[in-house]
């Protein structure tokens, strides 16, 4: 069984799959492509990516790629805790600019389905924080853009113990959205 909450924008979705638990620990069945389709997600997932993150406050994002390339994303943890955002990029949408952010974590047992059109972007919560995000298109270098992960004009709350110094180089260079040349229209 999944369960399946919309978020504020409604085509991204917080799911939670039951876990079995006994004497020995549990068993869940993390992804089910059925179980996906009923609950109105159709994503044809291609890769898996695992990013781990020694230090609290690591910020990674806020990332996509562009059309043809673009890529819709299953989010989990399956150790530690993060801040996970997702920000409308779709021009035409009405939730353009507005993002959704949710705590994702190992002991909730939650994940975060991203639709394509979405910038991507987590801060870590707890050391040692395991993410795992299956994909619905490659990776591909020459269309991957992002956007500031602290353009003031988003209104992120990141969490207070964001450390600009795990930034990587790439992401210190990403321009605020009113700059971005390139969306989804």
């Amino acid at each position: 069984m999944l369960q399946v909450t919309r978020a504020a924008i409604p085509d991204v979705k917080v799911l939670v799959p039951q876990r079995h638990r006994d004497a020995r620990g549990f068993l869940s069945q993390v992804f089910d492509r059925r179980a996906l389709e009923q609950a109105g997600i159709t994503a044809e997932f291609v890769q898996e990516n695992h990013s781990y993150s020694s230090r609290v406050g690591t910020v990674r994002g806020l990332h996509f790629q562009l059309a043809p390339r673009a890529q819709g994303k299953l989010v989990r943890v399956c150790r530690g805790a993060i801040y996970d955002v997702a920000l409308d990029l779709r021009r035409a949408a009405p939730t353009f600019g507005r993002h959704v952010a949710v705590v994702l974590s190992a002991a909730e047992w939650n994940q975060l389905y991203i639709p394509p059109g979405f910038a991507h972007g987590f801060c870590t919560l707890e050391p040692d924080t395991e993410v795992l995000y299956k994909l619905t298109d490659f990776y591909a270098p020459e269309y991957e853009r992002g956007v500031r992960w602290d353009d003031p004009t988003l209104g992120i709350d990141w969490p207070a113990v964001a450390d600009v110094t795990t930034l990587s180089e790439r992401d210190r260079r990403w321009p605020p959205l009113a700059e971005l040349q390139h969306a989804f229209e």
